[in-house]
């Protein structure tokens, strides 16, 4: 399995983010076909008590890079990369990982 993590950056608004992600940019995600999972979360610390470099994080699951790779360019998963930068103005990062169950 695949995971996509994307870690957002703090926004320069946080309200206007999360109003954003929740009425615009969940509904067209969720128009992607072929993921095996996709969860979301705010971040809301560190184990240490230290402020994150991160405001929010998404992980979306697919069996193979090659699943991912074809989700992502279907016209709908283009649509949902596109809109990344029309509310993610902390910057964001993409990063790819092998997953395995460990329990």
């Amino acid at each position: 399995m695949i995971r996509l993590l994307v870690l957002y950056g703090h926004p320069k608004d946080p309200a206007a983010f999360d109003r954003y992600y929740d009425e615009i940019h969940i509904p067209l995600a969720k128009q992607l076909r072929g993921l095996k999972k996709w969860t979301i979360g705010k971040v809301t610390g560190t184990p240490d008590a230290q402020p994150s470099p991160y405001y929010y994080v998404a992980d979306l699951y697919a069996e193979s890079r090659e699943a991912m790779d074809a989700i992502l360019a279907t016209p709908e998963g283009q649509a949902a990369v596109k809109d990344v930068p029309n509310y993610a103005t902390g910057g964001v990062t993409f990063v790819y990982t092998e997953v395995e169950d460990v329990i």
